[in-house]
């Protein structure tokens, strides 16, 4: 019998993360840190207008596009919470911020493009590119200066065949950002090269200690951002699978055409569920989004503090709920580390390494759980550290 499986499909690395926690979904009494999820329900705001939705028989399918109502209550969000400008027609609502990045890719890169991706990055922009036929360029990224993208790190990356840079920030797995500042000594090497910007936003509202910059926001990258958000972390609405992309008329149409044969659109009841947390939320300034921001900043201060009476180090994130510590100086890599905790304390956590090669001597630690099992979980791995001082 013929092989039936892809070349492309078959040398696809699976997800890193995932892989790891394989290992761990056999075990009892499993402490995780894992996920990337809001331990927190949907607002009951959101779930009303989610429900009231089906009570009224909106069952049927939407415009590819999306509900217009929709469309147009995300452009006036981006315009007041992040100076970003789109018109309603240049947004397509999709099946979460995953389907965004797929269609994205999908309608910007041919065969032989090279994108660039720092690195460490969330683990499913290389895999799409290469599903493409494109190339996955890392761009290298220190917790020495919080994670950021350098134009020194960018420029010795581009090639003639550089398509594309994803611009993940608030990062996943770091937690770090880009200021203003910092994007605005990148926008002369992404002009130069005559780039195009694809920009995950999904943790756009839960920054600390200071307003999201959007890269879209700046007049000269007008016609070459494209920009990726969603509902699931700031609105706790993971399971309702609802996310929008944002670009430039060409691209948002070539992007709408991968989405009408691949999902043709999303959930409707979603839809309106995602109208009422703009419109609602809008009403009394997201306090339920500012409510779960401010308890993630009381865990992200715990977390640091409990990495830092460990003799870990770990840069303070900015953004996300995420903290990436070095384990380097406990003569582990970051998968050997997870793993003997795994094994050993039953914690888990996610080697850096699934985050791209400059993780490798990182985890990732997701701080979207209560204090109560935080407190466990850091008890047993400050455990599992100074026994391997002993």
């Amino acid at each position: 019998m013929r092989e039936f499986v892809s070349e492309r499909a078959k040398h696809v690395k699976p997800s890193g993360i995932r892989k790891f926690f394989d290992l761990a979904a056999g075990r009892k009494d499993v402490i995780s840190l894992g996920v990337g999820e809001p331990d927190f329900i949907t607002p009951w705001y959101i779930r009303d207008a989610g429900i009231d939705a089906l009570k009224r028989g909106f069952t049927q399918y939407t415009s590819n596009k999306g509900l217009v109502e929709l469309r147009a209550e995300i452009s006036e969000y981006l315009k007041d919470r992040f100076n970003v400008s789109f018109d309603k027609d240049e947004i397509v609502i999709t099946m979460g911020a995953s389907e965004a990045i797929d269609i994205s890719l999908r309608a910007v890169v041919d065969v032989g493009d090279e994108i660039l991706i720092p690195d460490p990055s969330y683990v499913s922009y290389g895999p799409i590119v290469e599903l493409t036929g494109g190339k996955p360029v890392a761009v290298p990224t220190s917790g020495e200066n919080g994670f950021k993208l350098t134009p020194e790190n960018l420029e010795k990356v581009i090639t003639p065949k550089t398509k594309a840079l994803i611009f993940p920030y608030p990062n996943n797995p770091t937690g770090g950002i880009m200021e203003k500042e910092y994007i605005e000594k990148i926008i002369p090497i992404i002009l130069k090269h005559d780039l195009l910007v694809i920009s995950d936003e999904i943790y756009a509202e839960l920054t600390y200690g200071g307003n999201h910059c959007s890269i879209a926001s700046f007049p000269e990258l007008s016609g070459r951002v494209v920009l990726i958000g969603g509902f699931s972390k700031a609105f706790a609405m993971t399971g309702w699978r609802i996310g929008f992309v944002c670009a430039p008329d060409d691209i948002s149409k070539a992007m709408l055409k991968i989405h009408q044969y691949a999902a043709i659109c999303a959930p409707i009841f979603s839809q309106h569920a995602a109208l009422a947390a703009l419109q609602l939320g809008k009403n009394d300034g997201f306090s339920s989004v500012c409510e779960m921001r401010d308890e993630y900043d009381k865990r992200r201060r715990f977390m640091l503090g409990a990495f830092k009476r460990m003799g870990l180090d770990c840069f303070e994130p900015k953004g996300s709920f995420y903290v990436f510590p070095c384990v380097k100086n406990t003569h582990l890599t970051g998968e050997e580390f997870a793993t003997r905790l795994l094994e050993e304390k039953s914690v888990a956590v996610v080697p850096g390494i699934a985050f791209g090669e400059f993780g490798k001597d990182y985890i990732r630690c997701s701080y979207a759980y209560s204090m109560d099992a935080l407190k466990k979980a850091t008890e047993k791995i400050a455990e599992f550290v100074a026994g391997l001082k002993k």
